[in-house]
């Protein structure tokens, strides 16, 4: 086990069981089977067996929504939307990138508030939602 209380990776394995995934990320299978509706870039292959297989990337997918959703607060649309920035920024081929060796920050302070009041605004919404249903 590590230090934040997940078990590591193997270095030599390559693909993990939805059951060997819970244990490392500390998050029930249900909810990882949960989180494949919510977010498209976490999508384990089937075994011919229909079995969930994650791949090295999908543990850290995992592992990425969990610290955004507890650790950050962010919300579930709000996780979707910053995983789809994350991405986009990371499809930049190498020539687009910068020459130096540092790489800027993906967000600018600014944008950061704009998450925040985006994700508040969404959370809002839902509360609402919640209560025009009673």
């Amino acid at each position: 086990m590590s230090s934040n209380g997940h078990q590591e990776l193997s270095s030599e394995k390559s693909l993990y069981r939805i059951g060997e995934v819970s244990r490392i990320t500390d998050t029930k299978p249900f909810v990882l089977r949960y989180w494949e509706t919510e977010f498209p870039t976490l999508q384990p292959v089937k075994s011919a067996k229909g079995h969930r297989l994650y791949r090295r990337q999908d543990v850290e997918t995992v592992l990425l929504i969990k610290r955004l959703l507890y650790d950050q607060g962010f919300t579930i649309a709000g996780a979707r939307r910053h995983l789809r920035e994350i991405s986009e920024a990371e499809s930049i081929t190498t020539a687009d990138r910068p020459k130096h060796d540092e790489v800027p920050p993906l967000e600018a302070p600014a944008n950061v508030s704009r998450k925040v009041l985006l994700d508040l605004r969404d959370s809002l919404r839902a509360f609402l939602t919640l209560l025009e249903s009673e």
